[in-house]
């Protein structure tokens, strides 16, 4: 094996996968910070987890991502970063100590369409709809193919409580893949008896860019690592001996002109597919977001292009060709009144960052939103407040702006929010001191889409010697996709197998195989 003073590093992509392989190979691979590279494309690390802007041009948000004290695997990276506000505690006491102080327990999960606060209490689950959901997670789940979630339940089952909850909770839709349904409802059955008020969920003091991200980034820039911004990975050209393949050199386009990288045989490159966030584009009050589908260029041509030489690889094309059922939008709100807040706290009856999302159930856009405790951007100052939200079907025309929300501007969308709350005598004010900014994610849910065997890579795929795979399209059995989580456990297995370690991620929660939480989730079902 080479040593740790000579063997290099190179990481393509620059999202939160990345950047815990990083922190894996310094931390457990003994591998100096500055034989690591991190390439891309754009400006700033962190991929997914992205949040920018300011009070006058407003802040942006592509999503929010929930922790949970069963992701292990990310808990045991934030625990080595030290915190950017107080670095004498690491990034996950300041999660716990936030959480401790700062309790979620939502008393508004639902709204009707008469802007009364549902009774939650119950899933509204019926007999049927218990037995096929203690069927499905008795199903083994080689026996479930490519079925959607609406193969197996019946059409009432969509109009619970319980799917109007779990689906807004984790953007399911019916057309979904029913194995990552199953594994969800196994990963998660300990959150069953709190899904009517999120009490399980974990948050981070600001944002995740600005609480997860910007330690994790400082932290391995004073290791030494290097980033390589506008540096796009188009190809890899790869060598065989008796059969194994090594990658021999990395092609780029760095700041619009190709480069090429020499990748020595002691060497190793960590890829990371895909991109749920690939494609987005942003609206603005007075314009929609176009649905751009271009991938010509970025993570997900490179895959396309390596999985053309290799079944090992997996099949991009399935995750990334059925835009009509992966995409939605989301957006961000910067208010510089404190109107819609103070009414929003009075309403629900929580103070904006206790209550988690509250969902009009039977909006058409499915809308959703959430107000987090404020300031949720470091730079935001006193006086301005943001929120976010998401619609999961876009296509729809709104309930009071008669057009399809994929088409709305951002001040149509705040428009169609104040009609569902009754609040139109005071949309003038809202749209007067508000900034609201869509965001179109054609692939967003691209990583639910259903699938086969084989769809999805290995992390260490076979037949190459100095490749490992990371993040949402990658396979490992039984956690789940569209999680901080599966992004960090497929780096730090990738790091702990490549650089031959003795030692593996932290185990999977399995709640499962616990009989008290196995009885609360069967008793849940039956309020």
């Amino acid at each position: 094996m080479a040593t740790t003073t000579t063997r290099k590093a190179w990481l393509a992509g620059g999202g939160i996968a990345s950047l815990a392989a990083a922190a894996f190979m310094i931390r457990d691979g003994n591998l100096p910070g500055k034989n690591i590279m991190i390439l891309e494309r754009s400006a700033l690390p962190g991929g997914s987890l992205d949040a920018s802007g300011s009070a006058d041009t407003g802040y942006v948000m592509r999503g929010g991502r929930m922790l949970n004290f069963t992701y292990r695997c990310t808990y045991d990276l934030l625990s080595a970063i030290p915190s950017l506000s107080d670095p004498s505690i690491s990034v996950y006491q300041e999660i716990i100590d936030f959480n401790n102080i700062f309790k979620t327990y939502s008393r508004a999960r639902l709204v009707d369409k008469d802007r009364k606060i549902v009774n939650v209490s119950s899933p509204g689950l019926k007999e049927k709809d218990r037995i096929d959901l203690v069927g499905l997670i008795a199903k083994p789940e080689g026996f479930l193919g490519r079925k959607r979630i609406e193969d197996w339940f019946s059409p009432s089952f969509f109009r619970t409580n319980f799917w109007w909850m779990w689906s807004s909770m984790f953007a399911f839709q019916p057309w979904h893949s029913l194995v990552e349904f199953r594994r969800y409802l196994i990963r998660f059955i300990h959150e069953f008896p709190r899904i009517d008020t999120l009490a399980g969920v974990d948050r981070t003091p600001y944002n995740q860019f600005d609480s997860i991200v910007q330690p994790l980034m400082k932290w391995l820039k004073e290791q030494g690592v290097l980033f390589i911004a506008g540096a796009e990975v188009f190809d890899l050209d790869m060598a065989a001996t008796d059969g194994v393949s090594a990658v021999t050199h990395i092609r780029l386009m760095k700041d619009g002109e190709p480069e090429c990288i020499s990748v020595a045989a002691e060497d190793l490159v960590f890829l990371t597919l895909g991109s749920m966030t690939a494609s987005s584009t942003l609206g603005a009050m007075d314009r929609p977001a176009i649905l751009h589908t271009d991938k010509r260029n970025g993570c997900w041509a490179l895959w396309k292009t390596l999985a053309k030489r290799s079944p090992a690889l997996g099949h991009p094309e399935n995750f990334d060709s059925r835009i009509d059922e992966s995409k939605w939008m989301s957006f961000t709100v910067t208010c510089k009144d404190p109107f819609f807040f103070d009414w929003m706290e009075k309403f629900s009856r929580n103070k904006a960052g206790s209550g988690g999302l509250v969902t009009f159930k039977d909006s058409s856009w499915l809308f959703s939103v959430v107000l987090a405790r404020q300031p949720h951007f470091i730079n935001q100052p006193e006086g301005v407040t943001v929120f976010w939200g998401y619609g999961l079907y876009p296509d729809k025309p709104g309930d009071y702006v008669p057009k399809k929300m994929i088409d709305c501007t951002g001040a149509e969308i705040l428009t169609e929010l104040l009609s569902h709350l009754r609040l139109t005598e005071q949309l003038p004010l809202m749209l007067a001191t508000s900034v609201c900014i869509p965001c179109m994610m054609p692939y967003i849910t691209s990583e639910f889409l259903t699938r086969e065997e084989g769809d999805r890579p290995a992390i260490i795929p076979k037949g190459f010697s100095n490749l490992a795979l990371l993040g949402q399209f990658t396979e490992m059995e039984e956690d789940v996709v569209f999680t901080v989580e599966y992004s960090v456990r497929s780096a730090q297995q990738a790091v702990y197998e490549k650089f031959g370690l003795d030692k593996k991620p932290p185990d999977i929660y399995k709640g499962q195989h616990d009989l008290q939480a196995l009885y609360d989730a069967v008793k849940t079902m039956h309020r």
